[in-house]
Protein backbone atom coordinates (compact mmCIF):
# COMPACT_ATOMS: atom_id res chain seq x y z
CA UNK A 1 0.00 0.00 0.00
CA UNK A 2 1.56 3.36 -1.04
CA UNK A 3 0.43 5.16 2.11
CA UNK A 4 2.23 2.59 4.26
CA UNK A 5 5.37 2.48 2.11
CA UNK A 6 5.61 6.28 2.31
CA UNK A 7 6.34 6.11 6.06
CA UNK A 8 9.42 3.97 6.83
CA UNK A 9 8.57 3.22 10.48
CA UNK A 10 5.03 2.28 9.49
CA UNK A 11 6.30 0.10 6.68
CA UNK A 12 8.68 -1.72 9.02
CA UNK A 13 5.89 -2.17 11.58
CA UNK A 14 3.74 -3.92 8.98
CA UNK A 15 6.72 -5.92 7.73
CA UNK A 16 7.64 -6.90 11.28
CA UNK A 17 4.09 -8.05 12.04
CA UNK A 18 4.12 -10.12 8.85
CA UNK A 19 7.46 -11.66 9.80
CA UNK A 20 6.08 -12.65 13.21
CA UNK A 21 3.11 -14.32 11.55
CA UNK A 22 5.39 -16.21 9.15
CA UNK A 23 7.53 -17.39 12.06
CA UNK A 24 4.42 -18.49 13.96
CA UNK A 25 3.19 -20.33 10.86
CA UNK A 26 6.56 -22.05 10.44
CA UNK A 27 6.62 -23.28 14.03
CA UNK A 28 3.01 -24.38 13.74
CA UNK A 29 3.71 -26.32 10.54
CA UNK A 30 6.46 -28.28 12.24
CA UNK A 31 4.41 -28.99 15.36
CA UNK A 32 1.23 -29.99 13.50
CA UNK A 33 2.70 -32.01 10.66
CA UNK A 34 0.74 -35.06 11.83
CA UNK A 35 -2.59 -33.19 12.14
CA UNK A 36 -5.21 -32.29 9.53
CA UNK A 37 -5.92 -28.60 10.03
CA UNK A 38 -9.16 -27.29 8.60
CA UNK A 39 -11.62 -24.45 8.84
CA UNK A 40 -15.36 -24.05 8.51
CA UNK A 41 -17.15 -20.92 7.36
CA UNK A 42 -19.79 -19.83 9.89
CA UNK A 43 -20.93 -16.22 9.43
CA UNK A 44 -22.68 -14.91 12.53
CA UNK A 45 -25.18 -12.07 12.30
CA UNK A 46 -23.86 -10.60 15.54
CA UNK A 47 -20.46 -10.05 13.91
CA UNK A 48 -21.33 -8.66 10.51
CA UNK A 49 -24.16 -6.51 11.84
CA UNK A 50 -21.94 -4.93 14.48
CA UNK A 51 -19.21 -4.39 11.88
CA UNK A 52 -21.73 -2.65 9.61
CA UNK A 53 -22.80 -0.37 12.45
CA UNK A 54 -19.19 0.50 13.22
CA UNK A 55 -18.44 1.11 9.54
CA UNK A 56 -21.30 3.63 9.42
CA UNK A 57 -19.70 5.53 12.30
CA UNK A 58 -16.33 5.54 10.53
CA UNK A 59 -17.86 6.78 7.29
CA UNK A 60 -19.67 9.69 8.96
CA UNK A 61 -16.89 10.62 11.36
CA UNK A 62 -14.26 10.46 8.61
CA UNK A 63 -16.17 12.92 6.46
CA UNK A 64 -15.53 15.55 9.16
CA UNK A 65 -12.07 14.36 10.25
CA UNK A 66 -9.97 13.24 7.30
CA UNK A 67 -7.42 11.13 9.24
CA UNK A 68 -10.15 8.49 9.64
CA UNK A 69 -10.20 7.90 5.89
CA UNK A 70 -6.41 8.05 5.78
CA UNK A 71 -6.33 5.23 8.36
CA UNK A 72 -8.32 2.80 6.20
CA UNK A 73 -5.17 1.01 4.88
CA UNK A 74 -3.94 0.59 8.45
CA UNK A 75 -7.28 -0.83 9.55
CA UNK A 76 -7.12 -3.24 6.60
CA UNK A 77 -3.62 -4.29 7.67
CA UNK A 78 -4.87 -4.95 11.20
CA UNK A 79 -7.74 -7.03 9.83
CA UNK A 80 -5.36 -9.19 7.82
CA UNK A 81 -3.12 -9.58 10.87
CA UNK A 82 -6.10 -10.42 13.09
CA UNK A 83 -7.39 -13.14 10.78
CA UNK A 84 -3.95 -14.72 10.42
CA UNK A 85 -3.07 -14.52 14.11
CA UNK A 86 -6.45 -15.81 15.26
CA UNK A 87 -6.29 -18.71 12.79
CA UNK A 88 -2.74 -19.69 13.75
CA UNK A 89 -3.45 -19.43 17.47
CA UNK A 90 -6.59 -21.55 17.13
CA UNK A 91 -4.79 -24.23 15.09
CA UNK A 92 -2.06 -24.35 17.70
CA UNK A 93 -4.70 -25.60 20.15
CA UNK A 94 -7.17 -27.55 18.02
CA UNK A 95 -7.68 -28.74 14.47
CA UNK A 96 -10.64 -26.64 13.34
CA UNK A 97 -10.84 -22.88 12.89
CA UNK A 98 -14.23 -21.21 12.55
CA UNK A 99 -13.94 -18.64 9.81
CA UNK A 100 -16.40 -15.77 9.85
CA UNK A 101 -16.60 -12.03 10.36
CA UNK A 102 -15.49 -12.09 14.00
CA UNK A 103 -12.29 -10.05 13.57
CA UNK A 104 -14.14 -7.19 11.89
CA UNK A 105 -16.02 -5.84 14.94
CA UNK A 106 -12.95 -6.41 17.12
CA UNK A 107 -10.65 -4.34 14.90
CA UNK A 108 -13.30 -1.73 14.15
CA UNK A 109 -14.11 -1.35 17.85
CA UNK A 110 -10.45 -1.07 18.85
CA UNK A 111 -9.77 1.64 16.28
CA UNK A 112 -12.82 3.65 17.29
CA UNK A 113 -11.02 4.41 20.55
CA UNK A 114 -7.24 4.14 20.21
CA UNK A 115 -4.63 4.32 17.43
CA UNK A 116 -0.90 4.41 17.85
CA UNK A 117 0.95 6.99 15.80
CA UNK A 118 2.89 5.75 12.73
CA UNK A 119 6.28 5.63 14.44
CA UNK A 120 4.81 3.39 17.16
CA UNK A 121 2.34 1.44 15.06
CA UNK A 122 3.88 -1.94 15.84
CA UNK A 123 2.19 -1.56 19.22
CA UNK A 124 -1.17 -1.52 17.42
CA UNK A 125 -0.46 -5.03 16.10
CA UNK A 126 0.63 -6.09 19.58
CA UNK A 127 -2.63 -4.74 20.99
CA UNK A 128 -4.60 -6.77 18.44
CA UNK A 129 -2.59 -9.89 19.31
CA UNK A 130 -3.25 -9.39 23.04
CA UNK A 131 -6.99 -9.15 22.39
CA UNK A 132 -7.21 -12.36 20.38
CA UNK A 133 -4.85 -14.19 22.73
CA UNK A 134 -7.04 -13.22 25.69
CA UNK A 135 -10.12 -14.43 23.82
CA UNK A 136 -8.53 -17.81 23.13
CA UNK A 137 -6.55 -18.38 26.32
CA UNK A 138 -8.49 -16.70 29.15
CA UNK A 139 -11.70 -18.67 29.42
CA UNK A 140 -14.14 -20.01 31.96
CA UNK A 141 -17.15 -22.26 32.26
CA UNK A 142 -20.36 -20.41 31.47
CA UNK A 143 -23.78 -21.91 30.82
CA UNK A 144 -22.26 -25.38 30.55
CA UNK A 145 -19.56 -24.55 28.00
CA UNK A 146 -16.13 -22.97 27.82
CA UNK A 147 -16.34 -19.31 26.81
CA UNK A 148 -14.02 -16.32 26.70
CA UNK A 149 -14.23 -13.97 29.66
CA UNK A 150 -13.18 -10.69 28.13
CA UNK A 151 -14.38 -8.70 25.17
CA UNK A 152 -11.46 -9.07 22.69
CA UNK A 153 -11.41 -5.35 21.91
CA UNK A 154 -12.08 -3.83 25.33
CA UNK A 155 -9.53 -6.05 27.11
CA UNK A 156 -6.46 -4.89 25.13
CA UNK A 157 -7.77 -1.32 25.15
CA UNK A 158 -7.88 -1.42 28.94
CA UNK A 159 -4.51 -3.15 29.31
CA UNK A 160 -2.74 -0.76 26.96
CA UNK A 161 -4.50 2.22 28.55
CA UNK A 162 -3.08 1.22 31.92
CA UNK A 163 0.38 0.85 30.39
CA UNK A 164 0.17 4.25 28.70
CA UNK A 165 -1.00 5.89 31.92
CA UNK A 166 1.74 4.29 34.05
CA UNK A 167 4.46 5.24 31.57
CA UNK A 168 3.05 8.69 30.80
CA UNK A 169 3.13 7.97 27.07
CA UNK A 170 -0.35 8.92 25.90
CA UNK A 171 1.38 11.09 23.31
CA UNK A 172 2.31 7.92 21.40
CA UNK A 173 -1.35 7.63 20.41
CA UNK A 174 -4.12 9.63 18.79
CA UNK A 175 -6.40 8.86 21.75
CA UNK A 176 -7.09 12.47 22.74
CA UNK A 177 -7.70 13.54 19.13
CA UNK A 178 -10.03 10.60 18.52
CA UNK A 179 -12.18 11.39 21.55
CA UNK A 180 -12.26 15.09 20.65
CA UNK A 181 -12.99 14.86 16.92
CA UNK A 182 -15.80 12.36 17.31
CA UNK A 183 -17.92 15.36 18.25
CA UNK A 184 -17.13 17.13 14.96
CA UNK A 185 -19.94 15.65 12.83
CA UNK A 186 -23.32 17.35 13.25
CA UNK A 187 -26.00 15.31 15.02
CA UNK A 188 -23.47 12.64 15.97
CA UNK A 189 -25.52 11.53 18.98
CA UNK A 190 -28.48 10.85 16.70
CA UNK A 191 -26.29 8.79 14.38
CA UNK A 192 -24.94 6.69 17.26
CA UNK A 193 -28.46 6.17 18.55
CA UNK A 194 -29.65 5.02 15.12
CA UNK A 195 -26.74 2.69 14.36
CA UNK A 196 -27.25 1.03 17.73
CA UNK A 197 -30.87 0.12 17.08
CA UNK A 198 -30.42 -3.00 14.87
CA UNK A 199 -28.17 -4.69 17.42
CA UNK A 200 -30.50 -3.73 20.24
CA UNK A 201 -33.50 -5.21 18.44
CA UNK A 202 -31.76 -8.44 17.41
CA UNK A 203 -29.51 -9.15 20.38
CA UNK A 204 -31.27 -7.54 23.34
CA UNK A 205 -28.54 -5.17 24.53
CA UNK A 206 -30.84 -2.16 24.93
CA UNK A 207 -31.06 -2.44 28.70
CA UNK A 208 -27.27 -2.15 29.00
CA UNK A 209 -27.01 0.96 26.84
CA UNK A 210 -30.08 2.64 28.29
CA UNK A 211 -29.12 2.06 31.93
CA UNK A 212 -25.56 3.28 31.30
CA UNK A 213 -26.75 6.45 29.57
CA UNK A 214 -29.47 7.25 32.09
CA UNK A 215 -27.27 6.63 35.14
CA UNK A 216 -24.53 8.89 33.77
CA UNK A 217 -27.06 11.57 32.86
CA UNK A 218 -28.66 11.46 36.31
CA UNK A 219 -25.28 11.77 37.99
CA UNK A 220 -24.54 14.77 35.76
CA UNK A 221 -27.83 16.40 36.75
CA UNK A 222 -27.05 15.86 40.43
CA UNK A 223 -23.61 17.42 39.93
CA UNK A 224 -25.12 20.42 38.17
CA UNK A 225 -27.72 20.89 40.90
CA UNK A 226 -24.98 20.79 43.55
CA UNK A 227 -22.35 22.93 41.81
CA UNK A 228 -24.00 24.94 39.04
CA UNK A 229 -21.47 23.64 36.48
CA UNK A 230 -21.23 20.65 34.15
CA UNK A 231 -19.25 17.60 35.25
CA UNK A 232 -17.96 16.69 31.79
CA UNK A 233 -17.53 20.41 30.92
CA UNK A 234 -19.29 20.48 27.54
CA UNK A 235 -21.85 17.68 27.83
CA UNK A 236 -23.75 15.48 30.23
CA UNK A 237 -22.35 12.48 28.36
CA UNK A 238 -19.28 12.99 26.13
CA UNK A 239 -19.82 11.62 22.65
CA UNK A 240 -16.90 9.18 22.98
CA UNK A 241 -18.50 7.80 26.16
CA UNK A 242 -21.87 7.63 24.40
CA UNK A 243 -20.14 5.66 21.64
CA UNK A 244 -18.68 3.28 24.21
CA UNK A 245 -22.12 2.76 25.68
CA UNK A 246 -23.35 1.59 22.27
CA UNK A 247 -20.42 -0.21 20.65
CA UNK A 248 -17.82 -1.11 23.29
CA UNK A 249 -19.15 -2.70 26.46
CA UNK A 250 -22.37 -4.16 25.01
CA UNK A 251 -20.94 -7.43 23.62
CA UNK A 252 -23.67 -9.95 24.55
CA UNK A 253 -21.06 -12.75 24.81
CA UNK A 254 -19.32 -11.05 27.74
CA UNK A 255 -22.39 -9.52 29.41
CA UNK A 256 -24.82 -10.87 32.02
CA UNK A 257 -27.55 -13.21 30.83
CA UNK A 258 -30.41 -11.89 32.95
CA UNK A 259 -32.25 -8.70 32.02
CA UNK A 260 -31.86 -7.19 35.47
CA UNK A 261 -28.21 -8.23 35.37
CA UNK A 262 -27.77 -6.26 32.16
CA UNK A 263 -29.39 -3.23 33.75
CA UNK A 264 -27.01 -3.48 36.70
CA UNK A 265 -24.11 -4.00 34.27
CA UNK A 266 -25.02 -0.79 32.44
CA UNK A 267 -25.43 1.20 35.64
CA UNK A 268 -22.04 0.01 36.88
CA UNK A 269 -20.43 1.05 33.60
CA UNK A 270 -22.00 4.51 33.78
CA UNK A 271 -21.01 4.99 37.42
CA UNK A 272 -17.49 3.70 36.72
CA UNK A 273 -16.97 6.12 33.84
CA UNK A 274 -18.27 8.98 35.98
CA UNK A 275 -15.93 8.12 38.86
CA UNK A 276 -12.91 7.45 36.64
CA UNK A 277 -13.29 10.82 34.93
CA UNK A 278 -12.97 12.52 38.32
CA UNK A 279 -9.92 10.46 39.28
CA UNK A 280 -8.17 10.94 35.94
CA UNK A 281 -8.82 14.68 35.85
CA UNK A 282 -7.51 15.16 39.38
CA UNK A 283 -4.41 13.12 38.55
CA UNK A 284 -3.70 15.14 35.41
CA UNK A 285 -4.24 12.09 33.18
CA UNK A 286 -6.14 12.42 29.88
CA UNK A 287 -9.75 11.68 30.71
CA UNK A 288 -10.56 9.77 27.51
CA UNK A 289 -9.39 6.61 29.30
CA UNK A 290 -12.50 6.72 31.50
CA UNK A 291 -14.61 4.63 29.12
CA UNK A 292 -11.84 2.08 28.39
CA UNK A 293 -10.63 1.07 31.86
CA UNK A 294 -13.69 -0.47 33.55
CA UNK A 295 -14.91 -3.00 30.96
CA UNK A 296 -12.64 -5.99 31.81
CA UNK A 297 -13.53 -5.76 35.50
CA UNK A 298 -17.19 -5.66 34.57
CA UNK A 299 -16.69 -8.70 32.31
CA UNK A 300 -15.18 -10.54 35.28
CA UNK A 301 -18.20 -9.62 37.40
CA UNK A 302 -21.01 -10.90 35.16
CA UNK A 303 -21.59 -14.16 37.08
CA UNK A 304 -21.85 -12.29 40.35
CA UNK A 305 -24.11 -9.69 38.74
CA UNK A 306 -26.44 -12.43 37.48
CA UNK A 307 -26.56 -13.99 40.95
CA UNK A 308 -27.33 -10.59 42.44
CA UNK A 309 -30.08 -10.04 39.88
CA UNK A 310 -31.77 -13.28 40.96
CA UNK A 311 -32.17 -12.18 44.58
CA UNK A 312 -35.83 -12.10 45.53
CA UNK A 313 -35.57 -8.61 47.01
CA UNK A 314 -34.53 -7.24 43.60
CA UNK A 315 -37.14 -9.00 41.50
CA UNK A 316 -39.41 -5.97 41.59
CA UNK A 317 -36.77 -4.18 39.50
CA UNK A 318 -36.46 -6.93 36.90
CA UNK A 319 -37.70 -5.51 33.58
CA UNK A 320 -38.40 -9.00 32.24
CA UNK A 321 -41.29 -9.26 34.74
CA UNK A 322 -43.20 -6.62 32.83
CA UNK A 323 -43.39 -8.56 29.59
CA UNK A 324 -43.32 -12.27 30.40
CA UNK A 325 -45.93 -13.00 27.74
CA UNK A 326 -43.80 -11.38 25.05
CA UNK A 327 -41.45 -13.36 22.86
CA UNK A 328 -37.76 -12.32 23.07
CA UNK A 329 -37.86 -10.24 19.89
CA UNK A 330 -41.06 -8.51 21.02
CA UNK A 331 -39.48 -7.75 24.39
CA UNK A 332 -36.45 -6.29 22.62
CA UNK A 333 -38.73 -4.05 20.58
CA UNK A 334 -40.48 -2.91 23.76
CA UNK A 335 -37.14 -2.00 25.35
CA UNK A 336 -36.13 -0.12 22.20
CA UNK A 337 -39.41 1.81 22.31
CA UNK A 338 -38.68 2.86 25.90
CA UNK A 339 -35.09 3.75 24.99
CA UNK A 340 -36.27 5.82 22.03
CA UNK A 341 -38.60 7.77 24.30
CA UNK A 342 -35.79 8.36 26.78
CA UNK A 343 -33.37 9.48 24.05
CA UNK A 344 -35.88 11.91 22.52
CA UNK A 345 -36.62 13.38 25.96
CA UNK A 346 -32.92 13.76 26.76
CA UNK A 347 -32.28 15.38 23.38
CA UNK A 348 -35.10 17.86 23.94
CA UNK A 349 -33.59 18.75 27.33
CA UNK A 350 -30.06 19.14 25.84
CA UNK A 351 -28.96 16.08 27.78
CA UNK A 352 -27.36 14.84 24.58
CA UNK A 353 -26.86 16.59 21.27
CA UNK A 354 -24.91 19.33 19.56
CA UNK A 355 -26.29 22.24 21.57
CA UNK A 356 -25.07 22.28 25.16
CA UNK A 357 -24.34 25.37 27.29
CA UNK A 358 -21.02 23.90 28.38
CA UNK A 359 -19.66 24.42 24.87
CA UNK A 360 -20.13 28.16 25.18
CA UNK A 361 -17.57 30.51 26.67
CA UNK A 362 -20.17 32.86 28.24
CA UNK A 363 -21.41 30.05 30.49
CA UNK A 364 -17.94 29.46 31.92
CA UNK A 365 -17.19 33.17 32.10
CA UNK A 366 -20.28 33.61 34.27
CA UNK A 367 -19.38 30.51 36.30
CA UNK A 368 -15.91 31.91 36.95
CA UNK A 369 -17.27 35.30 38.00
CA UNK A 370 -19.57 33.50 40.45
CA UNK A 371 -16.71 31.29 41.72
CA UNK A 372 -18.63 28.12 40.89
CA UNK A 373 -16.91 24.74 41.00
CA UNK A 374 -14.38 24.38 38.16
CA UNK A 375 -15.65 27.62 36.62
CA UNK A 376 -12.33 29.45 36.40
CA UNK A 377 -10.22 26.36 35.73
CA UNK A 378 -12.44 25.42 32.79
CA UNK A 379 -12.47 28.98 31.48
CA UNK A 380 -8.68 28.90 31.69
CA UNK A 381 -8.54 25.71 29.61
CA UNK A 382 -10.88 27.13 26.99
CA UNK A 383 -9.15 30.50 26.69
CA UNK A 384 -5.75 28.82 26.50
CA UNK A 385 -6.93 26.67 23.59
CA UNK A 386 -8.54 29.62 21.80
CA UNK A 387 -5.46 31.77 22.41
CA UNK A 388 -3.35 29.12 20.69
CA UNK A 389 -5.87 29.15 17.83
CA UNK A 390 -5.40 32.89 17.28
CA UNK A 391 -7.97 34.75 19.38
CA UNK A 392 -6.53 37.94 20.87
CA UNK A 393 -9.50 38.24 23.21
CA UNK A 394 -8.84 34.74 24.58
CA UNK A 395 -5.17 35.55 25.18
CA UNK A 396 -6.11 38.72 27.02
CA UNK A 397 -8.74 36.90 29.09
CA UNK A 398 -6.24 34.17 29.97
CA UNK A 399 -3.73 36.83 31.00
CA UNK A 400 -6.28 38.44 33.32
CA UNK A 401 -7.11 35.06 34.88
CA UNK A 402 -3.41 34.38 35.44
CA UNK A 403 -2.79 37.85 36.87
CA UNK A 404 -5.68 37.37 39.29
CA UNK A 405 -4.32 33.93 40.29
CA UNK A 406 -7.63 32.35 39.36
CA UNK A 407 -5.99 29.69 37.20
CA UNK A 408 -2.63 27.97 37.09
CA UNK A 409 -1.11 27.41 33.66
CA UNK A 410 2.25 27.16 31.98
CA UNK A 411 3.38 30.65 31.07
CA UNK A 412 2.77 34.04 32.66
CA UNK A 413 0.16 36.74 32.37
CA UNK A 414 2.69 38.95 30.58
CA UNK A 415 3.23 36.29 27.93
CA UNK A 416 -0.50 36.03 27.35
CA UNK A 417 -0.85 39.80 27.03
CA UNK A 418 2.10 39.92 24.64
CA UNK A 419 0.45 37.23 22.54
CA UNK A 420 -2.83 39.18 22.55
CA UNK A 421 -0.96 42.27 21.43
CA UNK A 422 0.73 40.34 18.61
CA UNK A 423 -2.73 39.26 17.44
CA UNK A 424 -3.85 42.89 17.24
CA UNK A 425 -5.94 42.99 20.42
CA UNK A 426 -5.27 46.51 21.72
CA UNK A 427 -6.31 45.74 25.29
CA UNK A 428 -3.58 43.11 25.43
CA UNK A 429 -0.95 45.72 24.58
CA UNK A 430 -2.29 48.04 27.27
CA UNK A 431 -2.39 45.21 29.82
CA UNK A 432 1.20 44.27 29.06
CA UNK A 433 2.19 47.82 30.06
CA UNK A 434 -0.06 47.76 33.14
CA UNK A 435 1.36 44.48 34.42
CA UNK A 436 4.92 45.69 33.86
CA UNK A 437 4.06 48.80 35.91
CA UNK A 438 2.46 46.77 38.68
CA UNK A 439 -1.09 47.87 37.84
CA UNK A 440 -4.00 45.40 37.56
CA UNK A 441 -4.98 44.36 34.01
CA UNK A 442 -8.40 45.00 32.55
CA UNK A 443 -10.80 42.86 30.57
CA UNK A 444 -12.06 43.98 27.18
CA UNK A 445 -15.00 43.03 24.95
CA UNK A 446 -14.54 40.31 22.37
CA UNK A 447 -13.99 41.61 18.83
CA UNK A 448 -15.52 40.55 15.54
CA UNK A 449 -12.30 38.88 14.38
CA UNK A 450 -12.31 36.67 17.48
CA UNK A 451 -15.70 35.17 16.73
CA UNK A 452 -14.57 32.56 14.17
CA UNK A 453 -12.44 31.06 16.93
CA UNK A 454 -14.48 31.50 20.10
CA UNK A 455 -17.87 30.53 18.61
CA UNK A 456 -16.82 27.07 17.41
CA UNK A 457 -18.61 25.12 20.16
CA UNK A 458 -16.60 22.00 19.41
CA UNK A 459 -17.73 21.68 15.79
CA UNK A 460 -14.71 23.05 13.96
CA UNK A 461 -14.57 26.14 11.76
CA UNK A 462 -17.55 28.49 11.49
CA UNK A 463 -18.95 28.33 7.96
CA UNK A 464 -20.77 31.69 7.95
CA UNK A 465 -18.34 34.55 8.59
CA UNK A 466 -20.25 37.70 7.62
CA UNK A 467 -20.55 40.28 10.42
CA UNK A 468 -24.31 39.74 10.55
CA UNK A 469 -23.96 35.96 10.86
CA UNK A 470 -21.15 36.15 13.41
CA UNK A 471 -22.86 38.71 15.64
CA UNK A 472 -26.09 36.73 15.41
CA UNK A 473 -24.42 33.46 16.40
CA UNK A 474 -22.53 35.19 19.19
CA UNK A 475 -25.74 36.66 20.58
CA UNK A 476 -27.42 33.26 20.35
CA UNK A 477 -24.59 31.70 22.34
CA UNK A 478 -24.88 34.28 25.11
CA UNK A 479 -22.20 36.79 24.13
CA UNK A 480 -23.72 40.15 25.01
CA UNK A 481 -21.11 41.79 22.79
CA UNK A 482 -22.69 39.89 19.91
CA UNK A 483 -26.16 41.22 20.72
CA UNK A 484 -24.71 44.74 20.94
CA UNK A 485 -22.94 44.32 17.61
CA UNK A 486 -26.09 42.91 16.02
CA UNK A 487 -28.02 45.91 17.29
CA UNK A 488 -25.45 48.22 15.73
CA UNK A 489 -25.81 46.53 12.34
CA UNK A 490 -29.59 46.87 12.40
CA UNK A 491 -29.38 50.47 13.59
CA UNK A 492 -26.94 51.48 10.86
CA UNK A 493 -28.29 49.21 8.14
CA UNK A 494 -24.95 47.50 7.54
CA UNK A 495 -25.38 44.24 5.64
CA UNK A 496 -29.08 44.27 6.43
CA UNK A 497 -32.07 46.58 6.04
CA UNK A 498 -32.12 49.29 8.71
CA UNK A 499 -34.43 48.26 11.53
CA UNK A 500 -34.27 50.51 14.64
CA UNK A 501 -36.89 48.43 16.42
CA UNK A 502 -34.81 45.28 16.08
CA UNK A 503 -31.72 47.28 17.05
CA UNK A 504 -33.40 48.46 20.24
CA UNK A 505 -34.41 44.89 21.11
CA UNK A 506 -30.83 43.65 20.68
CA UNK A 507 -29.39 46.56 22.68
CA UNK A 508 -31.93 45.90 25.42
CA UNK A 509 -30.94 42.23 25.58
CA UNK A 510 -27.26 43.13 25.87
CA UNK A 511 -27.91 45.88 28.40
CA UNK A 512 -29.90 43.50 30.59
CA UNK A 513 -26.92 41.16 30.29
CA UNK A 514 -24.69 43.82 31.85
CA UNK A 515 -22.94 45.25 28.77
CA UNK A 516 -22.31 48.95 29.34
CA UNK A 517 -21.99 49.99 25.69
CA UNK A 518 -25.39 48.48 24.85
CA UNK A 519 -27.06 50.49 27.63
CA UNK A 520 -25.44 53.63 26.24
CA UNK A 521 -26.55 52.88 22.68
CA UNK A 522 -30.11 52.21 23.76
CA UNK A 523 -30.11 55.29 25.96
CA UNK A 524 -29.25 57.55 23.02
CA UNK A 525 -31.96 55.91 20.93
CA UNK A 526 -34.61 56.78 23.52
CA UNK A 527 -33.18 60.20 24.21
CA UNK A 528 -33.25 61.17 20.53
CA UNK A 529 -36.28 59.09 19.45
CA UNK A 530 -34.16 57.23 16.89
CA UNK A 531 -36.65 54.61 15.73
CA UNK A 532 -38.24 54.30 19.17
CA UNK A 533 -40.70 56.56 21.05
CA UNK A 534 -39.12 59.62 22.63
CA UNK A 535 -38.39 58.94 26.30
CA UNK A 536 -35.66 61.23 27.65
CA UNK A 537 -36.04 60.00 31.21
CA UNK A 538 -35.47 56.41 30.16
CA UNK A 539 -32.60 57.50 27.94
CA UNK A 540 -30.88 59.24 30.83
CA UNK A 541 -31.49 56.25 33.10
CA UNK A 542 -29.83 53.98 30.56
CA UNK A 543 -26.84 56.31 30.24
CA UNK A 544 -26.57 56.33 34.02
CA UNK A 545 -26.63 52.54 34.08
CA UNK A 546 -23.94 52.42 31.42
CA UNK A 547 -21.84 54.77 33.54
CA UNK A 548 -22.40 52.60 36.61
CA UNK A 549 -21.25 49.57 34.61
CA UNK A 550 -17.91 51.28 34.04
CA UNK A 551 -18.25 52.96 30.64
CA UNK A 552 -16.36 56.25 31.19
CA UNK A 553 -17.70 57.95 28.04
CA UNK A 554 -21.24 57.22 29.20
CA UNK A 555 -20.53 59.06 32.45
CA UNK A 556 -19.46 62.14 30.48
CA UNK A 557 -22.44 61.88 28.12
CA UNK A 558 -24.79 61.47 31.08
CA UNK A 559 -23.48 64.65 32.70
CA UNK A 560 -23.73 66.59 29.45
CA UNK A 561 -27.25 65.43 28.58
CA UNK A 562 -28.44 65.86 32.17
CA UNK A 563 -27.22 69.44 32.14
CA UNK A 564 -28.91 70.07 28.81
CA UNK A 565 -32.16 68.48 29.96
CA UNK A 566 -32.27 70.55 33.15
CA UNK A 567 -31.23 73.83 31.45
CA UNK A 568 -33.54 76.54 30.07
CA UNK A 569 -35.80 75.48 27.22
Amino acid sequence: MPSIRATPTLFWSVLGASACLLAFAGVLRVRTSDRALRFTFVPRAQHYLQASMQAAVYAYWGYYWRPVYDAVPLIAAQLAFAYAFDMLLTWSRRDEYTLGFGPFPVIFSTNLFLWFKPEWFYLQFLMVAVGFAAKELIRWEKDGRRAHIFNPSSFPLSVFSIALILTGTTSLTWGVEIATTQFNPPNIYVLLFLVGLPGQILFGVTTMTMSAVVSTYVLGLVWFAATGTYYFIDSYIPVAVFLGMHLLFTDPSTAPRTELGRVIFGVLYGVSVFALYFVLERAGIPSFYDKLLPVPLLNLSIKGIDRLAQLRVLQVLDPSRWGRTLRPRQRNLAYVAVWTTVFVAMSAADGVGDSHPGHRVPFWRTACEANLTNGCSTLGLITQAYCQDGSGWACNELGVLLAENRVSRDGTASQSFDRACELGFAAGCANAVRVASGDPPQRAPVQLRDYPVVLRSGKGAISEQTPLALHGLACEQGWMEGCDGLGGLFLQGQGVARDPGRAAAEFDKACNGGLASACSNLGFMYYSADGVPLDKARGLALLKRSCDLGFADACRWYEETSATASGPT
